[in-house]
């Protein structure tokens, strides 16, 4: 949900009032599950998958580099449990990261390079939420109603004549 979309009361599309924030793959079609919302979803679920099965073949490639070089059983552990951690943690983030908004960015800044390493974690995140939603889509709705509503009490609390509502209420005698 964009602040100034909220604040301004004008949104930038035609209609009054807040916007929907968009979400990378859908768009806005999420608000409404138009514009090709189903595809986009068998899309985004088909693309996430292929691309973490890529991503296992790429890093199997990488450890069978380890294993010609000859640098030893240990470091093959290793490598398979840096990657196999990271992923879970990338995972748990990422499916965290799609119910609610991160409360300390500093940490999260500074959990990036983990979750880099951990991308097929990610991929899979993404991959698995696309069957319930579209991967965000509850944080955006949920933050686009409480907008709506916001707007909604505001602009209704704003009827009518302000000055004429003060002189009935004070009901203060007229100065000449």
């Amino acid at each position: 949900m964009s602040e100034n979309s909220e604040a301004s009361g004008t949104g930038t599309g035609s209609t009054p009032g807040p916007q929907p924030e968009p979400l990378p793959f859908f768009g806005t079609t999420w608000v409404d599950h138009d514009g090709g919302y189903g595809l986009r979803r068998v899309g985004a679920a088909v693309g996430s998958l292929a691309a973490a099965v890529a991503s296992c073949f790429v890093l199997r490639f990488a450890f069978q580099g380890l294993e010609i070089a000859g640098t030893g059983d240990l470091l093959g552990i290793l490598v398979v449990l840096m990657f196999g951690i990271c992923s879970a943690v990338a995972f748990g983030k990422t499916w965290q990261g799609f119910s609610r908004r991160p409360t300390d960015p500093a940490r999260e800044a500074s959990l990036r390079g983990l979750r880099t390493i951990g991308f097929v974690g990610s991929l899979i995140a993404y991959f698995l939420r696309t069957f319930k939603e579209a991967p965000g889509e509850q944080l955006r709705r949920t933050e686009y109603e409480a907008a709506l509503t916001r707007y909604t009490k505001r602009r209704s609390a704003r009827t009518g004549n302000p000055a004429a509502r003060k002189a009935t209420k004070g009901k203060r005698p007229k100065r000449k």
